[in-house]
């Protein structure tokens, strides 16, 4: 557990590095075009070639290494199988979306009455710009697992990385000449850098050959199999996000909605996507290794104790998110045009997103152990029935009295339901079962120290404020840091006093 703990560590410090660079872009958005359309435009252009190689290539990816990780798998003939047959649907997707930009825009800015002819257009341009880097998108999660298969965690976390990094640089340099249209541009050309980054990683591991074969057999077969269920089932966040966009403007609440989602959604995905990509990078692997040795014991332990330090990182997050939301929105997002009004907006959306945080990452987390027991399909019927149905319902239900608020509701309640499906079904199903080789004396100190830092936590929010936004929320992070690790230690949580043991013997032996 102490070396798989400090793999996911450096893929995480990775991934940090690489998501700040991506929020940047988004605070950039912000900065230059607020809650106009134009920024509305920029994020619904990139959602589908987001939604494509999130869902898309990570079912690909996800069904590779499983296959690629059996015995009876001819892996240098597999290597070249699944190679022809991402390619194939990754440009077979990508032609069907740009023959039906039109309508699909269309769609989506119907029930706005207000918007401008002009914004429908700009959404075009950048859709046309921004689609065809799917391709590329797509390709990368599939090198990034082949990569993964060989313990290459690291590489498919710095391709992340330079993406982001090329998005924004080049986003920036081109927006002074061409305007908006500069993000479809560089959404192009950094998913270009990035698969040419990880085509040229997996070249010098001298593995298997990546070519084309359109030899068919029962790897492919199973290849389908998998990938099918796994778009919707191992999708959840990225599904939950495409519907966010497309109901905030379907419902007509006007412009900004988009907006308004998108910043907070992002701000909640920050630290949710930092620890479950680097979770489920190293994870996977070594879970569908487990499972073909039928090591039953680590695979239990590992299930209850991810579920631990997800509790134990996730929840004070999200109580620091939840009290100090308006602050935290003004030092990332308020400068140039957007405006103090829209964090006001905004606020009230991102309160109620950050509580489904955790439910969100568990999703993440718990759908990896159905997978790496071939189970594909318990996922898909429980997303259907809550992210489809619940999620859409509640969505509805809540328009009128709600408004903007009722999309962040739909998140919060039906994630919550598929989180405790997935543990029922895992229990019963499985064997896998929460709290298994932990006492309760062990859980109830966590819950309590995790009730103490949202009291600690509520009560600076309300008692350390300044003139300044920076002073406040710098305030607010050292109180809520301090009382967090201090609350951990005092409590005698081991996960916490063995982290810093490890800590202080390095200090030490440096010494």
């Amino acid at each position: 557990m102490n070396k798989f703990l400090k793999v996911v560590g450096a893929v995480a410090i990775i991934n940090i590095a690489a998501r700040i660079f991506g929020f940047l872009r988004e605070m950039v958005v912000g900065y230059q075009y607020g809650f106009s359309y134009a920024a509305d435009s920029i994020f619904m252009a990139y959602m589908v070639p987001n939604f494509l190689y999130l869902v898309v290539g990570g079912a690909f990816a996800t069904a590779v290494i499983s296959i690629y990780s059996r015995r009876t798998t001819d892996k240098a003939e597999f290597v070249k199988q699944s190679f022809t047959i991402v390619l194939s649907t990754a440009m077979l997707m990508t032609a069907i979306m740009l023959l039906f930009t039109d309508p699909i825009v269309n769609k989506l800015f119907e029930n706005d009455e207000n918007v401008n002819p002009s914004a429908i257009q700009l959404t075009k341009h950048l859709f046309y710009w921004m689609m065809p880097s799917s391709i590329f998108l797509i390709l990368a999660s599939y090198y990034s697992s082949l990569l993964n298969i060989h313990n290459k965690f690291h590489l498919s976390s710095v391709s992340i990385l330079i993406y982001n990094i090329a998005f924004l640089a080049i986003a920036v340099a081109l927006s002074f000449v061409f305007g908006p249209i500069a993000y479809g541009i560089s959404a192009m050309a950094s998913a270009a850098i990035m698969i040419y980054f990880l085509v040229d990683g997996y070249r010098k591991l001298g593995s298997h050959p990546v070519g084309l074969s359109f030899k068919r057999n029962a790897a492919t077969k199973d290849l389908w199999i998998m990938v099918l269920p796994i778009m919707i089932g191992g999708g959840t966040v990225q599904i939950y996000a495409v519907l966010q966009r497309i109901f905030a403007q379907y419902l007509g609440f006007g412009e900004s909605a988009i907006s308004v989602v998108n910043y907070a959604s992002r701000l909640t995905q920050f630290p949710q996507t930092i620890l479950i990509t680097a979770v489920s990078t190293v994870i996977y692997p070594i879970l569908s290794r487990k499972e073909a040795e039928n090591d039953v014991e680590s695979i239990t332990s590992l299930y209850s104790r991810g579920l631990r330090y997800l509790l134990m990182l996730m929840v004070p997050v999200s109580l620091f998110s939840f009290f100090y939301a308006e602050n935290i929105i003004q030092v990332i997002f308020e400068y140039g045009n957007f405006t103090a009004e829209g964090t006001k907006l905004t606020a009230p959306v991102l309160k109620i997103f950050v509580l489904s945080m955790f439910f969100l990452a568990a999703n993440s987390y718990i759908t990896r152990f159905y997978y790496a027991k071939g189970d594909s399909y318990a996922p898909v019927i429980f997303s259907i029935i809550n992210v489809f149905i619940i999620n859409i319902a509640v969505m509805y239900l809540l328009a009128d009295s709600a408004g903007v608020s009722s999309i962040a509701w739909g998140t919060l309640i039906s994630s919550g339901c598929n989180t405790l499906l997935l543990m029922v079904y895992a229990h019963f199903k499985y064997g896998l079962k929460v709290g298994k080789g932990q006492k309760l004396l062990d859980s109830a100190k966590l819950f309590i120290s995790i009730i103490l830092i949202g009291v600690i936590t509520y009560l600076a929010n309300q008692y350390l404020v300044f003139g300044y936004k920076w002073i406040t929320f710098g305030a607010g992070a050292a109180v809520f840091g301090a009382s967090t690790i201090g609350l951990y230690l005092l409590f005698g949580i081991k996960e916490a006093e063995e982290y810093f043991k490890r800590i202080k013997t390095k200090v030490v032996g440096n010494k």
